[in-house]
């Protein structure tokens, strides 16, 4: 027998709905809200969206489930389409390093960042990585987070990168928060080849990629290119040695400096190009004539104390499609919450709340390929969604740093919900 559930009537009803391609331009602002507005969820799938006046016969048969709204937001759950949630430790001492003075070089270049996680990484064992890893993931459902991408890159070698994905897929077997696996073993160099990268890039191409691949465990491939770590060159052997195995590409591009790495992701077909916080007018262009969503990482800016922050409006009115996440990180971006991230956008970037929320939502979809199933609220969707205890949806960045998500729905059954 089919389980239903009908929530609302809500106060606003965001859908989303609207086109298949990610939203730019004009349509980076449309929310296509219903006010009072219901829908019944059919086992794990959108049945009727609509005004709740004018509930379909159905919603009255049993067994439905009730769940009331009023004075609430109704809205898909969030995308959170950069994020590394896998890892040991905090490195909150290096956050004290940089209140004092210290740069992110200045740390890299003392032992610390990015190889500091990469040293608890190898230590760590398959389980023990999972465990720690797993006590995270409900604070993003409790934020609204229904989907996560999911990193590596703390591994930086054959085995422990494969144990990272390993313990990505255990830990989608233990949780209802649906993870994306990427493969990112080129995230730094490891210590153990400073002095002679091209082996590095040459065991990524000839052996880690393969391997991921043939084992089926991750569905993208990204590339930290940056001058002194991956250059242009090594990232486009890379990236294309990732195509030919089925992987989609990412990239993190001119994030630190104008690197050119955007216009190599635009070359390459990225689905998704990322940080961006270095690009330039070529770099907009470009983006603008191509299918790559341009995703903006505020929190990292924010957490390092750095500037400047992504252009955002300057992307908006070129026509680039914008979605933002958290960058979920132990380093530069320890933050679980999307709502954080849109009031960042909001206050810092100059995007108004709507585009915001749909750069959480259905263009974070679309950053992830999942756009056909998830990131708006339309029959025959994917029943994933989160109600915020909020009247108007201009509130949820308004009121920051607090959590206004009530319950979150994912495939149609609650997976949060807050203690009364």
């Amino acid at each position: 027998m089919s389980r239903r559930t009908l929530i609302g009537p809500c106060s606003q009803l965001l859908t989303l709905a609207g086109s298949s391609r990610p939203r730019h331009g004009v349509e980076q602002g449309e929310l296509e809200i219903i006010n009072e507005g219901g829908i019944l969820i059919e086992d794990d799938t959108i049945k009727w969206v609509g005004l709740f006046r004018d509930l379909p016969p159905i919603a009255a048969e049993a067994p439905t489930e009730r769940i009331f709204a009023r004075e609430c937001v109704v809205m898909p759950g969030f995308v959170d389409s950069h994020a590394h949630p896998v890892f040991v430790k905090s490195r909150a001492q290096e956050y004290e390093l940089r209140i004092q003075g210290k740069s992110y070089p200045e740390i890299a270049a003392m032992g610390g960042g990015i190889l500091t996680s990469v040293a608890d990484v190898r230590n760590a064992s398959l389980e023990q990585l999972v465990e720690v890893s797993q006590a995270r993931i409900p604070r993003f459902l409790e934020h609204g987070t229904t989907t996560l991408e999911a990193k590596t890159g703390y591994g930086l070698d054959l085995v422990n990168e494969i144990k990272m994905l390993e313990a990505i897929r255990r830990l989608q077997a233990t949780t209802s928060l649906e993870l994306v696996p990427t493969f990112l073993g080129a995230h730094e160099i490891p210590p153990e080849y400073k002095s002679h990268k091209a082996e590095y890039v040459r065991l990524l191409i000839e052996r880690i990629i393969p391997e991921v691949s043939k084992r089926g465990l991750a569905e993208f491939c990204d590339c930290f290119v940056e001058p002194g770590i991956f250059e242009l060159d090594q990232a486009e052997e890379i990236l294309r040695t990732a195509k030919c195995h089925g992987l989609q590409l990412k990239l993190h591009a001119d994030q630190l400096s104008r690197s050119g790495a955007t216009l190599l992701g635009v070359k390459l077909g990225a689905v998704s190009i990322d940080h961006l916080e270095q690009i330039a007018s070529q770099e907009i262009h470009a983006l603008a004539e191509s299918p790559s969503v341009a995703t903006l990482l505020p929190g990292s800016v924010f957490h390092l104390g750095a500037e400047p922050y992504p252009p955002a409006r300057a992307l908006i009115e070129a026509g680039v499609p914008v979605a933002l996440a958290t960058d979920f990180n132990p380093g530069s971006s320890p933050t679980v919450s999307m709502q954080m991230i849109l009031s960042l956008a909001c206050t810092q970037m100059r995007m108004t709340p709507a585009e915001a929320i749909v750069a959480g939502t259905i263009n974070a979809a679309h950053a992830l390929s999942r756009d056909s199933r998830i990131g708006s609220l339309e029959e025959g969707k994917q029943a994933d969604l989160c109600i915020m205890a909020v009247a108007d949806y201009r509130e949820i960045p308004y009121w920051f740093g607090m959590n206004h998500c009530t319950m979150t729905i994912k495939k149609g059954r609650v997976v949060y919900q807050k203690p009364p």
